[in-house]
């Protein structure tokens, strides 16, 4: 059976990542792809916040929308994850080149901005809600969401293949 794997990746990999890990893992579950798609998430500034869960604040409004999010934890995006998986995710300009960085050349068309995925949003990147208060979260969640629809059209239509 073909699967195609999915990392996303943000600074800390305790805000936006985990929530669109979540987002994400939500949206394969409904639509029964489960054994198809592997999901994870990364942060490209991990060694902070390794072994941590979430962010308290994403994990509240994770909850709130019906998506747990809690057992995950934060972990450094490696080298050997360009080659395991099939999208990197970058939910800013700052991970994506810091991706780069690290990512093997005949690698780099696996990484992608996460928002090029739903360009009527109207930005390219995620904006990080860690400073912010609850606003910042529920516009993060929902930014994540409507691109997560996009991504799993796209991810499916590759299935179908």
């Amino acid at each position: 059976m073909k699967k195609i794997k999915v990392l996303f990746c943000c600074m800390g990999n305790i805000c936006r990542s985990p929530t669109a890990e979540g987002i994400f893992q939500s949206l394969v579950d409904k639509r029964g792809l489960t054994d198809q798609i592997e999901i994870d998430s990364a942060g490209t500034h991990g060694h902070y916040h390794a072994g941590e869960p979430p962010d308290r604040r994403a994990r509240e409004k994770a909850s709130e929308k019906g998506v747990d999010i809690c057992h995950y934890q934060a972990r450094r995006v490696q080298v050997e994850d360009f080659e395991q998986f099939d999208y990197l995710l970058a939910m800013d300009l700052d991970n994506y080149n810091g991706m780069i960085e690290i990512c093997p050349d005949e690698l780099e068309e696996r990484v992608h901005l996460f928002l090029d995925f739903a360009p009527e949003v109207g930005i390219r990147e995620v904006p990080d809600p860690y400073y912010g208060g609850p606003a910042g979260f529920e516009r993060v969640y929902q930014m994540i969401e409507v691109t997560a629809e996009k991504l799993l059209d796209e991810v499916a239509g590759k299935l179908a293949d």
